[in-house]
């Protein structure tokens, strides 16, 4: 594997983009651990599913190499859920709303995110959800990159 150079030039490494980070969990956490080992902070975007793809609670692995998460909660409801996600995996929605809720309990940072100007997407109720499971909310807007 290539070394890290030097993290801490950067605010964060982000693991992200079109496509779930978490489905290379074992690659993600041997790059996270190489990049706290150096000194980095280390954040994962991701669809909030790990503990459903890898059936079993992937959140401890994370705790000693990852600071933060930002989890695509996408819905207020399992229906507004499920037209914009389209999950291929039954249980989706609850999945997600479960990781959400244990997170906090492995990692320091943990944001909810919704995209303002979807259909059906209720931000206010979005933001309720992400409170009641103990986490930060982001509303992102639709369009708007960043």
């Amino acid at each position: 594997m290539a070394s890290i150079d030097d993290p801490t030039k950067y605010d964060e490494v982000v693991f992200c983009g079109y496509g779930e980070p978490t489905l290379r969990l074992n690659v993600l956490l041997e790059v996270a651990q190489q990049i706290k080992a150096a000194g980095g902070k280390v954040r994962i975007n991701t669809d909030g599913l790990a503990n459903l793809v890898h059936k079993r609670n992937t959140l401890p692995e994370m705790a000693g190499c990852i600071d933060a998460l930002s989890i695509s909660m996408n819905a207020q409801d399992q229906t507004t859920y499920d037209c914009h996600t389209q999950p291929t995996l039954p249980g989706s929605y609850n999945a997600m709303l479960a990781f959400l809720a244990e997170a906090p309990k492995h990692i320091a940072q943990v944001t909810a995110t919704a995209l303002d100007g979807l259909e059906g997407v209720d931000i206010a109720a979005c933001e309720k959800l992400a409170q009641r499971c103990g986490v930060l909310f982001r509303k992102r807007t639709l369009g708007r990159v960043g």
